[in-house]
């Protein structure tokens, strides 16, 4: 039931005229993993990897939650983005 519209707001999202705050781009990549794959499955990026481990961590703290659960939770959250960052029609 999530899975087309899951892709569909994976496919929305990349239509954003504005770019989304650091802390949004790592919440839309811990939601999309966790609700692609699961539970984080591989092991923490290096002390000199900050981008990377900042992703691993987030979605880390995602740890528990179902595929189904986190795919709501994307498009819940890409739908606020859209709404948010829409251009200003005038």
């Amino acid at each position: 039931m999530y899975n087309q519209r899951f892709d569909e707001a994976a496919e929305r999202v990349k239509l954003l005229t504005k770019r989304p705050s650091d802390m949004e781009l790592l919440e839309l990549y811990a939601l999309f993993k966790q609700g692609s794959i699961g539970d984080v499955n591989t092991s923490r990026p290096g002390m000199f990897d900050l981008k990377g481990k900042a992703k691993w961590d987030m979605w880390n703290n995602k740890k528990g939650m179902s595929q189904e659960e986190a795919k709501e939770a994307y498009i819940k959250f890409v739908d606020r983005l859209m709404e948010q960052y829409k251009e200003d029609e005038e």
